[in-house]
């Protein structure tokens, strides 16, 4: 008996440590989820009169009778996928249609950046073939999209056929106007979800480090531009989901990415808790499943150098944010390298744990910034990590280090990301098709007064001036009279 009340003494206790730290470990999950709560958040199912559900995150419909003040468009309609794949997402199965210009109009309390994220499916109905989209997006003076079609192979992020657009946005004034105009009259505009996110006030440094063949200067005023998020690249890891990150981003692999062979990198994985201080980087800034894994070279097995290449657009200023935490080193100080952009030298003898006052697995990132117009390049920028002459030879030692990249595009002078055209040039040159309507009805109304008023003045030039029967008996003896009809003789 003693026995049997012994044991189920021990089972007890090990069920209760299991459920503490099952407790534990839901707390911390919830503690982590909820550490970052937006000002201003909207979450929009577009094309739909029901909310859904992604990832813990409720989209409203924009369909429904006290969310349709959001967007405003004469003739929208509003459509349902008929090919209902398996484990699509509810907000990529319905869109709103757009056949002439239109506007979702957000008010936000605070002034500073914002998340704007654009989704798209091109989905199959009856009702109306989005093969036909061919549209503008354009958001508080910048233009995000031109001519586009809703299916993008340069996202930031894909669900399948789904096409995710983010961008950053400097907010001045209490709104967010997010237009949509169709590039000619017979295309359409559409959008499955929009989100619109305040940003965290760490999320954009405003200055950075401008990297040119000529050598490295500083770059200030970065805050208030518009950017577009190109790549997030989570190094020598797995794809990070939304659901993992606290403000909802979609981080890549880097195996395709990677230029140098798997040979001279090995991929490094932290199991311990990342230590995130005050100055440093914030879990916002990139979440825990980026900073606890790396690649790691080392000079004991060849290293020369790690580096990545990505494909980006001509004519735009880059944002190169470098993600490091050293998660493999066994001791302090040991740790220096070099950071190349596009084979330049844009830091020498980076000392990682002076940078981070000294703690291990503590994050740090750097912000660089290349122009593609002045890179010997051209569309592919290189980052890489290398050598410095200050590491010190160890065998088990690390000598370079990386953990996430991330890439945005820069607007241009004319406030646009995607070609040199201006927000005004575009609303301009696509004209309501409302307003265009009314002035075409207009126009024939003008063209039927204007004629039935000519034919009434002609009728009436004619009853007053029209010619009369010439009478035939004039006297002969009457000099006057045959003066009058010699006159009239041709």
């Amino acid at each position: 008996m003693f026995n049997l009340s012994a044991k189920m003494a021990i089972l007890y206790s090990r069920i209760g440590f299991l459920l503490f730290v099952f407790l534990l470990s839901f707390s911390f999950s919830v503690f982590v989820s909820l550490s970052f709560s937006p000002a201003d958040e909207y979450l929009i199912n577009c094309g739909s009169n029901v909310d859904s559900t992604v990832d813990n995150r409720r989209f409203v419909g924009d369909a429904s009778a006290s969310n349709a003040n959001f967007f405003s468009s004469e003739g929208s309609i509003a459509i349902q996928s008929e090919n209902l794949v398996p484990n699509v997402p509810q907000i990529y199965r319905t869109a709103r249609i757009f056949a002439r210009r239109a506007k979702y109009e957000f008010n936000v309390h605070d002034k500073g950046t914002y998340m704007v994220r654009l989704h798209f499916n091109r989905i199959i109905s009856s009702k109306i073939d989005l093969n036909d989209a061919l549209f503008h997006v354009t958001v508080n003076g910048h233009v995000l999209l031109r001519n586009f079609n809703g299916d993008d192979c340069d996202s930031s992020s894909k669900i399948g056929s789904s096409v995710i657009r983010e961008f950053l946005i400097w907010v001045d004034v209490g709104e967010i106007l997010i237009r949509l105009v169709p590039s000619e009259d017979s295309k359409l505009a559409f959008v499955n979800a929009i989100e619109v996110i305040s940003a965290p006030k760490d999320l954009i440094a405003d200055v950075a480090t401008s990297v040119s063949n000529d050598g490295t200067v500083k770059l200030n005023g970065l805050v208030k531009q518009a950017m577009e998020v190109v790549y997030r690249i989570n190094v020598g890891g797995r794809k990070v989901t939304p659901f993992n990150d606290t403000l909802w981003r979609t981080w890549l692999p880097d195996d395709e990415f990677l230029k140098t062979g798997e040979g001279s990198s090995e991929k490094t994985y932290f199991s311990g808790r990342i230590k995130y201080r005050p100055g440093g980087a914030s879990r916002e800034v990139c979440p825990d499943n980026v900073y606890n894994t790396a690649r790691v070279g080392r000079r004991s097995k060849g290293l020369v150098d790690m580096s990545w290449d990505f494909q980006v657009s001509m004519g735009y200023k880059y944002l190169i944010r470098m993600h490091f935490c050293d998660i493999a080193s066994k001791s302090l100080g040991r740790l220096y390298f070099n950071v190349y952009i596009n084979g330049n030298l844009a830091y020498q003898d980076f000392d990682i744990s002076y940078s981070t006052d000294y703690v291990l697995a503590s994050p740090y990132y750097i912000d660089f910034v290349v122009d593609s117009n002045n890179s010997t390049s051209g569309s592919l920028i290189t980052v890489g990590v290398g050598l410095s002459n200050k590491t010190s030879v160890d065998e088990h030692g690390v000598d370079a280090i990386l953990n996430g990249v991330e890439i945005m595009k820069m607007n241009n002078s004319m406030g646009s990301l995607d070609g040199y055209v201006s927000t005004e040039t575009i609303l301009s040159s696509c004209p309501n098709r409302r307003n265009l309507s009314i002035f075409i009805a207009m126009m024939a109304f003008m063209c039927i007064f204007m004629s039935f008023y000519i034919v009434a003045q002609r009728k009436k030039v004619k009853d007053e001036y029209g010619w009369t029967k010439l009478s035939m008996d004039v006297l002969e003896d009457d000099p006057k009279s045959v003066n009058q009809f010699v006159a009239r003789k041709p």
